[in-house]
């Protein structure tokens, strides 16, 4: 058994769950069994993209868990760090 957090935020909510899975487990396995989608409904959270720590990771399916990841779920961003710094430049 190892030691893991999954982890999604939004404006008004943050979540960190943590939780112990048996080896092997991948990150979307760990993301079904910690059930942090019954906080968010509505998010798709299987579908957005994770990492590891601030890590991309590309293939959430192949990548295996080790004792103490934190596993991050990305919101989809409403406007790219460009068009926020051009909105700004306007002003």
């Amino acid at each position: 058994m190892i030691k893991i957090e999954v982890v999604f935020a939004t404006y008004s909510l943050q979540k960190i769950v943590a939780l112990e899975v048996e080896l092997p487990c991948s990150i979307a396995d760990a993301i079904a069994r910690s059930q942090i989608q019954d906080f968010f409904p509505d998010y798709d959270l299987l579908s957005l993209p994770v990492g590891i720590f601030g890590k991309r990771q590309f293939n959430p399916e192949q990548y295996q868990l080790k004792h103490g990841d934190r596993i991050e779920i990305y919101r989809p961003l409403n406007k790219t760090p460009n068009q926020k710094r051009l909105e700004r430049a306007r002003k």
